[in-house]
Order: structure tokens, then C-alpha cells, then sequence
């Protein structure tokens, strides 16, 4: 076995990024203080061409260097929009027929593994902040909560880490069985 250089890796230029058909999947970030962790969510966000991230509240916007660091250019690819209330963007994306989806440890979530995507349908995954999670307020606004089950004495995931966990598992889901 040998490792690709990244020129065999077959990546999308950034204008092709642009203009390739998206995953249905919008991120929105409620008050994330971790710079790191923003960087990481764009970068994720690029993976798995993600339509778009909402960077609300306290969550810091591009362009900053700490931002940068971890997102490799990355928030120059994904589309980006910052929003002031966490709230009043959940009931904007309800009135566009998109499906609001917390991830927060919750009563009635439903574990990753048994959440099903329906078709024709674009989620809106909210991930909140390191140490309060998701607010009660959007919790209540969400059409679902997913929970990721954990097995272990901690019970919580960095913010970056869930993020990811999350979206594989509904791009997954999403796209059918990925294949190399």
C-alpha cells in the first residue's frame, strides 16, 4: 500500500465546489466559542459538501486567523451567512420547509444510529456551544433532537468531533451506501 500524494486525490477546484450539487444538509452553529471548532465544521463542511453554514450569536465569522488555521481555506468554499438570533434563523428555515434537527442529549432524542432521513428533505443540524449545548429555546423549536450515544464516563463530544459524527452518519444515510 502507498499513500496518494494529494495530486492523485481527485479534489474539486474551488469553483467547481461551488457549483456542484450540495448534500441537503445546512449547518447552524449556536454560539460556538472555539475558533478551532469553527474552522474544523467549515473543513468537515467541505468534505461533505454541506449547502451552507449558519454562524449565530457569539460564533465568530471569517476571515480570522484562528478560524483559518483549522479550516484550510475551506470558508472559502462553503457558503456562510452569520446571524445575530439562533431563534429567529430556526423559524426562518421553517418557513423554507427545511426540517430543524438539535443535536443535544434531550428527552424523546432519537439516537443517531435509529434517525431516518426522509427524501426530497434538507436538515438543518444545530450544534451548540462547549459548555451550554443547544439553547432550551431552539431545543423546543426543533422539529427533532438526535442524540450520539456514548458509552463511555464523559458525556459529551467536542463540538467539532459531533459535528462530524453527525454528518457522516445522515450523509450516509442521505447519498445511500458510499462506495471508494
Amino acid at each position: 500500500m502507498r499513500k496518494l500524494k494529494n495530486s492523485e486525490l481527485d479534489r474539486l477546484s474551488p469553483d467547481a465546489f461551488k457549483k456542484a450539487h450540495k448534500t441537503p444538509l445546512i449547518i447552524v452553529l449556536d454560539n460556538i466559542r472555539s475558533l478551532n471548532n469553527i474552522g474544523s465544521v467549515f473543513r468537515t463542511s467541505d468534505a461533505f459538501l454541506i449547502e451552507k453554514i449558519y454562524l449565530c450569536g457569539i460564533t465568530a465569522t471569517p476571515p480570522h486567523k484562528d478560524i483559518h488555521r483549522t479550516a484550510l481555506g475551506s470558508t472559502e468554499t462553503v457558503d456562510w451567512e452569520y446571524a445575530k438570533d439562533t431563534l429567529a434563523l430556526i423559524e426562518r428555515l421553517k418557513d423554507s420547509n427545511v426540517k430543524i434537527i438539535s443535536v443535544e442529549q434531550a428527552e424523546n432524542a432519537i439516537m443517531l444510529h435509529d434517525f431516518k432521513t426522509e427524501p426530497n428533505t434538507t436538515y438543518a443540524l444545530v450544534f451548540g456551544n462547549e459548555v451550554k449545548g443547544v439553547s432550551q429555546e431552539v431545543v423546543h423549536a426543533s422539529h427533532q433532537v438526535i442524540e450520539i450515544p456514548q458509552f463511555g464516563t464523559k458525556h459529551s463530544l467536542n463540538i467539532s468531533v459531533s459535528c462530524g459524527v453527525v454528518i457522516w452518519d445522515l450523509f450516509t444515510k442521505l447519498k445511500g451506501k458510499i462506495s471508494s
